[in-house]
């Protein structure tokens, strides 16, 4: 992992960097730049930690980023850490395991170094999408 961050020990043994990078794009700004262009840029740098979540929808292009870092030479996948976010919709028990699924299916990442829960506020389920265009808009749903 990058020396020059300070990192932080976790109750498992396990050390996480201190500083992380943000994946979030706000929709007026192309979350191809934000999330591939700017990613690739943040782990040039030295960031380590990327810190992504399953409702930004930028999760194929952080993990296309990611890859080509690690294709290129620059880092190795256990030099990344990934902190990715349980979606407030997700919170029923049944649903954590596709949530999580559906972003390592995104990244095409094996595991998630960390997986929290995004806000702890849980929100109503009305509909489960099911397939999504490529700007992550709800195509099918399961009501």
């Amino acid at each position: 992992v990058h020396p020059k961050y300070s990192f932080k020990d976790m109750n498992d043994g396990n050390k996480i960097p201190a500083v992380g990078f943000g994946t979030y794009s706000p929709d007026a700004v192309s979350k191809s730049f934000v999330a591939f262009f700017a990613v690739k840029a943040a782990i040039e740098v030295g960031f380590r930690h990327i810190n992504g979540a399953f409702v930004y929808g930028t999760e194929e292009e952080v993990g296309q980023a990611i890859r080509e870092k690690i294709a290129d030479g620059t880092v190795k996948r256990e030099d990344i850490f990934y902190t990715g976010k349980l979606g407030s919709t997700f919170h029923l028990p049944e649903l954590v395991r596709s949530c999580l699924e559906q972003s390592l299916k995104k990244l095409k990442f094996d595991y998630l170094d960390l997986f929290i829960i995004h806000i702890p506020v849980s929100l109503k389920v009305n509909i489960l999408c099911t397939k999504y265009t490529q700007e992550n808009k709800c195509l099918v749903v399961y009501p």
